[in-house]
C-alpha cells in the first residue's frame, strides 16, 4: 500500500496520493464549488444568526458527531501541528475493509462536494452532456457550467408518487451523455429509486459514460447500496459522505468510490492536501461506532414518519421520503410560505422551479418539528398572497456561486 524510497524506508505515499497531485489541479483552483450550505443560504429567505430560530433548510443533522468522534476530535488536537500523512489511507483503508473494496477504490475529500464537481469536469464536455433528475440536487449542473456541457433535465417519473428517477428517460435524454447523475435517495424529495432501476441505468448506458451515484443520504434509508457496481468494474462513481446521518457537515469528510482508473482521474482535479486530521480521525471514530447507523437511522425515520404522518392529516401532499428531508406542495407560491415562516423565524428549504409550489423541509430534532408544524399551520391558516424574500445582498447577487466560508 505504501511506496518506498531507495532505501527501502516507508515514503507514506502511494500511487492513490500520487495522483491527487497530478497535473491540471491548478487550472482549476478558480472554480467554485456550489454545496448544500452555499444553496441553502442563498434561498434564505433572511439571513439571519444561525443560532436564532429553527433552521430546517440545508438538510443537516442536528445531533452532530457521535461522542467517540467528539472525543477523537479532542484527543487529536494536541497534534495538530504535524502533517501525519499516513491518517488518510487508513480512514480510506478502513472503509474499503467494511465495504469489501480494495484501497485504490476508494479516495477521501473533504466532503462529497468536491468529488461530485471532479466527476462532472472529468467526464463531461460540450460533446458529452450531463444528465440529472428534476426536481434534483443542483450542483452538478454548476461543473457542467466549466466544462460548457450541455445539461439535461429529466423529471422524476410519478412525481405525485414515488417520485423516482426515471432511468430510462434518462437513458434517452442524450446519445452520448458524459455523466448520468443519480442522488439516491434524492435529494430534495428524499425518495429513493428502486435498485433494478439503477442496475438497468448501469446495464443500458453508452460503454463511456460514467454513472454518478450520490449516495450522501444512503445511511437513512434501507435500498440497497450501489458499491456493488464499483467491485464489478462498471463505470460508476459512487459518492459518500459524513455530512448526514453522520452528523459531520461542518467537519467535512467524504468519499469517491470507484475503479482505480476513474478514482484516478477524478483525484486527479483536486484534494492536493492532506485532510484535517480531525476530520479524518473523526470519520475512523464514527465507522468504528458500532450501531450508529442504525440507531440514528430509527431516530430521523421516526420523526420523519410523525412529520410526514401530520402532514397528511392535514391534507398536504407529501413526498414519501426515506431520507431526512421531503418536499410538500402547499398549492401555492412556495416563496411566500417560505417567506411566511421566516418572519416566525423558522426557516424551511428552497424551492425547485420545476415544482414551483414546494418546499423542500429537513427533519430537526423532534422538538424542531414539533414547533414547525404549529408555525406551518398559523401561516397555511393565513394570506400570504404577495409575501416575497427580501433581495439577496448585492455580492449574492452578483455572484450567486460565492464560497460564503
Amino acid at each position: 500500500m505504501y511506496s518506498t524510497d531507495d532505501s527501502g524506508a516507508s515514503t507514506g505515499l502511494s500511487r492513490r496520493s500520487f495522483f491527487r497531485y497530478a497535473a491540471g489541479a491548478s487550472a482549476l483552483a478558480s472554480i467554485p464549488m456550489l454545496t448544500e450550505p452555499h444553496l441553502a443560504l442563498a434561498a434564505r429567505p433572511k439571513f439571519a444568526d444561525p443560532n436564532i430560530g429553527i433552521h430546517i433548510d440545508a438538510n443537516e443533522n442536528p445531533m452532530g458527531p457521535c461522542d467517540s468522534a467528539r472525543k477523537a476530535i479532542i484527543d487529536i488536537v494536541p497534534r495538530g501541528g504535524r502533517y501525519l500523512f499516513n491518517t488518510d489511507m487508513e480512514l480510506t483503508d478502513l472503509f474499503a475493509k467494511q465495504e469489501g473494496l480494495q484501497g485504490d477504490n476508494v479516495l477521501a475529500f473533504a466532503g462529497s462536494t468536491e468529488p461530485l464537481h471532479y466527476t462532472v469536469l472529468a467526464f463531461t464536455s460540450p460533446s458529452r452532456p450531463l444528465v440529472i433528475a428534476d426536481p434534483g440536487y443542483e450542483a452538478p449542473m454548476w461543473a457542467a457550467k466549466f466544462t460548457g456541457a450541455p445539461v439535461i433535465k429529466v423529471p422524476l417519473a410519478d412525481p405525485k408518487g414515488e417520485a423516482k428517477h426515471d432511468v430510462k428517460a434518462m437513458l434517452a435524454a442524450a446519445s452520448n451523455p458524459g455523466v448520468i447523475y443519480v442522488c439516491n435517495p434524492n435529494n430534495p424529495t428524499g425518495t429513493c429509486t428502486p435498485t433494478a432501476d439503477i442496475e438497468y441505468l448501469v446495464s443500458n448506458a453508452p460503454k463511456d459514460t460514467v454513472i454518478l451515484i450520490d449516495e450522501a443520504y444512503i445511511h437513512l434509508c434501507d435500498a440497497p447500496r450501489s458499491l456493488n457496481f464499483v467491485k464489478e468494474g462498471k463505470n460508476v462513481v459512487v459518492l459518500r459522505t459524513f455530512s448526514k446521518l453522520y452528523g459531520m457537515a461542518g467537519i467535512r469528510l467524504g468519499f469517491a468510490v470507484a475503479r482505480p482508473d476513474l478514482v484516478d482521474k477524478v483525484g486527479s482535479f483536486g484534494g492536493q492536501n492532506a485532510l484535517p486530521i480531525t476530520a479524518v480521525t473523526a470519520g475512523k471514530a464514527s465507522l468504528l461506532e458500532p450501531n450508529l447507523v442504525e440507531s440514528r437511522k430509527k431516530i430521523i425515520a421516526d420523526i420523519r414518519m410523525d412529520t410526514l404522518s401530520w402532514m397528511k392529516s392535514e391534507g398536504y401532499h407529501c413526498t414519501p421520503s426515506e431520507s431526512n428531508c421531503f418536499m410538500v406542495d402547499v398549492r401555492r407560491p412556495g416563496e411566500e410560505v417560505q417567506a411566511a415562516l421566516a418572519k416566525k423565524l423558522m426557516f424551511v428549504g428552497r424551492i425547485w422551479p420545476a415544482w414551483p409550489n414546494s418546499l423542500r423541509i429537513t427533519v430537526g430534532t423532534k422538538e424542531e418539528m414539533a414547533q414547525f408544524k404549529k408555525d406551518f399551520a398559523a401561516v397555511m391558516s393565513t394570506n400570504t398572497a404577495g409575501l416575497k424574500p427580501p433581495a439577496l445582498p448585492a455580492r449574492l447577487a452578483a455572484h450567486p456561486h460565492t464560497h460564503l466560508s
